[in-house]
């Protein structure tokens, strides 16, 4: 079963490695860079929070991708060692990746639990939806650049969105504790 997955996995990598074009190389390799360190999310959750109807949101988005970061880079990358394809296939990396740990993706995972929190909290349908297309471009560029399976990217992306649902959680937590206290005050 697992041998059968793994795969899965490496048939469906080689398909996108496949589908590259020449233009379109340096765009993802730039937009998945972006992502180095969470450096793209990191940014925007910040200025979100120097503007009151969006500061929930990146404080939100920042508390998610700390989560995200101790359970994939800390947590499971090395636990489980994956090492990065293009190690095992016969694929040309569009990027330098130093660690060479695959599973989970934590492009993926932080780009996930930002876009959640914002989903879940901007007060803009277009931000809330851009929100999530940005998270599922991350992904899928981890991919296109040959750095991740489809299995890393899939865990990434649900590492990342239940690190969001948690944040929220505390935070739906928080707020009932600050409105329990404003009433034992009166």
């Amino acid at each position: 079963m697992l041998e059968a997955l793994l795969n899965l996995d490496a048939s469906l990598l080689l398909a996108i490695q496949d589908l590259r074009l020449d233009w379109l190389d340096p765009i993802v390799a730039f937009y998945t860079q972006l992502g180095n360190a969470g450096l793209l999310w990191i940014v925007l959750s910040l200025s979100m929070l120097c503007w009151r109807p969006t500061r929930r949101a990146g404080a939100l988005a920042l508390t998610a991708m700390v989560l995200g970061l101790l359970v994939t880079n800390v947590t499971i990358k090395p636990l489980v060692e994956r090492t990065r394809p293009w190690l095992d296939l016969p694929i040309l990396p569009l990027v330098v990746e130093n660690d060479p740990h695959s599973f989970p993706s934590g492009h993926t995972c932080a780009a996930f639990a930002a876009g959640v929190a914002w989903a879940k909290t901007l007060p803009w349908r277009w931000g809330r939806i851009g929100a999530v297309l940005l998270a599922v471009l991350m992904g899928l560029s981890r991919l296109y650049v040959g750095v991740h399976y489809p299995t890393d990217v899939l865990a990434g992306a649900l590492i990342g969105t239940l690190c969001a649902w948690v944040a929220l959680k505390l935070d739906g937590y928080r707020t009932d504790r600050l409105k329990e206290n404003r009433k034992g005050a009166k």
